[in-house]
């Protein structure tokens, strides 16, 4: 099998993602980038089978428009981490900020810690694409917004509280968002429906769970053990009465 290892240190992103696109076409099936520090657009486009492991705290737009690797990155992840991703799998060992899994049509993001703002804004599937965020720890108001598919999974690991966060689901339309334990109503967003997740509904996140645990050592006895809320569309059309129609 054929590895590269690449220094980022200095780096222009510009320059990054040239060496590691030079790297996947010269047929490289593992690759390494060592510290990386901020560097925006990794691994963006990307397609073919292959691994990148990457070290450091990236930058905007991790993976955005991939389609096939997967990418594990051992560090923290700047905003929209999947941004638009058609398939793969990124694997984050820390945190990532605001918009993670923006607009994602496909593939799996799973974060070890906790996300920003708005993950998983506009997700949206089709036919046999379906894409899943996996959050660890927590996420912050308006998850789900605008969700149009696919679904979201947060297993709140540490403090197991998203009472202060709003907006959960606002606008949603399509997907599902699971959360462990329970929130307040006054955190669901417009045009959602809550409700305990059910044994059937359990068995669509049980693989998931599985996942997060093997990625991260950990035990998945806590998670397969809890509760859960499923938070769904209340209507296809949640905005429909703030038009005037003729």
């Amino acid at each position: 099998m054929k590895t590269i290892e690449i220094d980022a240190a200095d780096l222009h992103y510009t320059e990054l993602n040239r060496n590691i696109r030079k790297a996947v076409s010269d047929g490289a099936k593992e690759i390494t980038v060592r510290n990386i520090m901020g560097q925006r657009f990794i691994a963006d486009g990307l397609k073919g089978d292959v691994s990148l492991f990457l070290h450091g705290v990236a930058g905007g737009d991790l993976a955005m428009f991939m389609s096939g690797p997967t990418l594990t990155l051992y560090g923290n992840a700047d905003h929209a981490p999947g941004n638009t991703m058609d398939a793969g799998k990124v694997i984050i060992h820390g945190s990532a900020g605001d918009a993670t899994a923006h607009s994602m049509r496909g593939g799996v993001v799973i974060v070890r810690d906790s996300i920003g703002y708005r993950g998983g804004i506009h997700m949206k599937q089709y036919l046999e694409k379906r894409p899943v965020l996996v959050v660890g720890g927590s996420a912050r108001s308006f998850l789900g917004e605008y969700m149009a598919g696919g679904l979201i999974l947060v297993l709140r690991r540490f403090t197991g509280d998203m009472a202060e966060e709003r907006g959960i689901g606002s606008g949603i339309h399509g997907g599902e968002i699971f959360i462990r334990g329970d929130i307040g109503d006054e955190c669901l967003g417009m045009g959602t429906r809550k409700n305990t997740c059910t044994p059937e509904e359990m068995q669509r996140i049980i693989p998931f769970i599985n996942e997060f645990a093997v990625q991260f050592n950990l035990d998945p006895t806590q998670f397969l053990e809890s509760d859960y809320v499923r938070i769904s569309p209340a209507s296809a059309r949640p905005f429909a009465n703030k038009y005037t129609w003729e």
